[in-house]
């Protein structure tokens, strides 16, 4: 499999209309988001659906394998929500690898608000995969 970015991922693509185009902040160890859900990223009235706070788990996760220069898919992701995320309330999700094995990371994403508390987290399993240009 050969990974391109043509700048229309969901969440952090330029091009995509519909997109988040998030900005990443990487460390050399972790790395970060900002969100700000607006109100058609809602489930339930005010409340963030639970999907999005997963996309950026999973997104943070593998942005991070990419940026240390290991390209990787999710193969399985256990996310937990732990606190509902309101509308226009910020939230930073960030990374860290726990395992590099061979073929495989181990990585550990969360989203938390201002004022430290944890939304969620997720413990994903990566496949590294080569990446084209």
């Amino acid at each position: 499999m050969e990974l391109i970015d043509d700048g229309y991922c969901f969440v952090c693509g330029k091009r995509n209309p519909i997109g988040l185009k998030l900005d990443f902040f990487f460390d050399g160890k972790t790395i970060k988001t900002e969100f700000v859900p607006a109100k058609e990223h809602q489930g339930y009235f005010n409340i963030v659906h639970g999907g999005i706070i997963s996309t950026l788990l999973d997104e943070v996760m593998v942005k991070l394998a990419i940026a240390l220069g290991m390209p990787a898919v999710t193969a399985r992701m256990d996310i937990r929500l732990k606190k509902p995320l309101s509308i226009g309330e910020k939230v930073t999700v960030q990374a860290e690898i726990l395992e590099d094995m061979r073929r495989l990371l181990i990585a550990y994403a969360k989203a938390v608000t201002d004022d430290n508390e944890l939304v969620a987290d997720a413990k994903g399993k990566l496949v590294k995969v080569s990446s084209g240009t």
